[in-house]
């Protein structure tokens, strides 16, 4: 009989002792497939899974009976249209064949960056926001606040419709344990550039205003840091941030205007024992020296570079991942696309700190032959095995070696603290004023949201 509970513990060590700088008994397989390569798999029309998340329990249990992975190979992450639509949003919007896409969009005026530096908070719930969510407005109180009750319940319920398929399927299969100790956000500079100044604005205000740009860098500081908070602080907590615009950037202003407060955000993350895990989208060689300063055992994965660099600059100190080319598994014969999994393996997973996984995530079943993934990562199983487990390499993780970063509060008429909250109604209850300030929490945690 199949010892689940054995098998997942078995796999969330292997990645604890990656974390923990130790060489595992393995290399660690992490691939995922998202909502709409599962969908089109099965044979589901994505419009209606996006609307019902519940539909795609049987389709995510098919993927993971065919493809191996430690983690769960199923992630019905998903930007819901119940979210979405009743916010009447401008910067997600489904298209007629499922997909949610991603306009460029421009939430703030070149002219209001003296209001996003003095009020960072107000400026996004009073400027940014009602342009990217027609349904907010000022004007209409009453439907704004239904509007966005709407939106909320919407997300809840696809948020709880997808977790609930995962945890159904991690206990299952015996995945790697899941929590709550990750988290996510945009470094400050690509927090702007996303959905506040967009790419072209960004680009012109790095040479008409780069001083009020790094200014605002260090307003949103604060928000991007408490966005990006695990809910849960353990010996294994992180955040991840997909970093955007530096490859569209000089060096010169990458170092100067991008590079300092992210820097200062994972140390900041550090120092609170939260390590932190990037996804250098598009080629980030040329600013390799920059990541070898980042907290020890930083997880970077990376889309495009030379293995054979990365590992010989980053290996010591960090965790590589990503780099396998998806474009291989569609290109490719099997034994192709084998012998190159054997290839990146022998080049990355000495000395540990490796953990396999593809380029990029998936967007189309078209993006990939099923039967080259699969013979890929069921090849990284059995030839990624390490004769030295246990032994302890290169650095090590330790909060200690970092200090908390100094940065203002969110100091704003729509968002309190506890302690204001404390000083306010001082007779109230331990229990009143946890409760309230969960509940001023997830109402940060969802505005937040509509920002990412």
């Amino acid at each position: 009989m199949v010892d689940i509970k054995k098998i997942q513990a078995e796999r969330t060590k292997l990645f604890d002792d990656v974390n923990d700088s130790i060489i595992p008994k393995r290399v660690p397989v992490n691939i995922f497939l998202g909502i709409e390569p599962t969908a089109q798999y099965a044979g589901i029309d994505l419009a209606e899974a996006q609307w019902n998340p519940g539909m795609l329990e049987d389709a995510g249990d098919k993927i993971c009976q065919t493809v191996f992975s430690d983690s769960i190979p199923f992630m019905p992450y998903m930007r819901s249209p119940a979210l979405y639509t009743p916010l009447k949003a401008q910067s997600f919007v489904m298209g007629s064949n499922g997909f949610m896409q991603h306009p460029e969009v421009m939430g703030m005026e070149a002219d209001e960056y003296d209001y996003l530096i003095e009020k960072p908070y107000d400026c996004l719930i009073e400027k940014v926001i009602p342009r990217h969510y027609k349904a907010v407005n000022s004007q209409e109180p009453f439907n704004t606040m239904l509007s966005f009750a709407k939106g909320l319940l919407g997300k809840n319920d696809s948020l709880m419709a997808g977790a609930g398929i995962m945890m159904k399927l991690v206990a299952k299969y015996g995945y790697r344990q899941m929590g709550l100790n990750g988290g996510g956000a945009e470094a400050p500079f690509d927090f702007i550039a996303d959905q506040l100044r967009g790419f072209t604005g960004i680009s012109m205000d790095i040479r008409r205003c780069p001083e009020k740009l790094q200014d605002a860098c260090e307003a949103v500081y604060p928000i991007v840091k408490k966005m990006g908070t695990p809910l849960i602080v353990d010996d294994y907590s992180s955040v991840m941030y997909p970093l955007h615009m530096p490859t569209f950037m000089r060096e010169k202003d990458f170092a100067k205007y991008w590079w300092p407060s992210f820097l200062k955000l994972c140390e900041d993350h550090a120092s609170a024992g939260i390590r932190t895990s990037v996804f250098c989208e598009d080629n980030w060689m040329r600013y390799l020296d920059y990541l070898q300063d980042l907290p020890s055992n930083t997880q970077l994965t990376f889309e495009y570079g030379d293995p054979k660099i990365i590992k010989e600059k980053l290996g010591n100190k960090h965790i590589i991942s990503g780099l396998y080319p998806i474009s291989y598994l569609k290109n490719k014969s099997k034994q192709e696309c084998i012998d190159l999994a054997k290839e990146y393996i022998d080049i990355l997973a000495p000395g540990g700190k490796y953990i396999f996984a593809l380029d990029k995530v998936p967007l189309v079943l078209d993006d990939f032959n099923m039967e080259n993934l699969c013979a890929v990562t069921e090849t990284v199983r059995d030839y990624g095995v390490y004769s030295n487990p246990g032994e302890q390499v290169g650095t090590v993780f330790k909060k200690e070696d970092y200090q908390a970063q100094s940065c203002r509060s969110i100091d704003s008429k729509y968002y309190q603290s506890f302690e204001q909250r404390q000083l306010e109604n001082p007779k109230a209850s331990g229990t009143e004023l946890q409760k309230l300030q969960q509940l001023e929490e997830q109402l940060f945690a969802f505005v937040a949201n509509l920002l990412m």
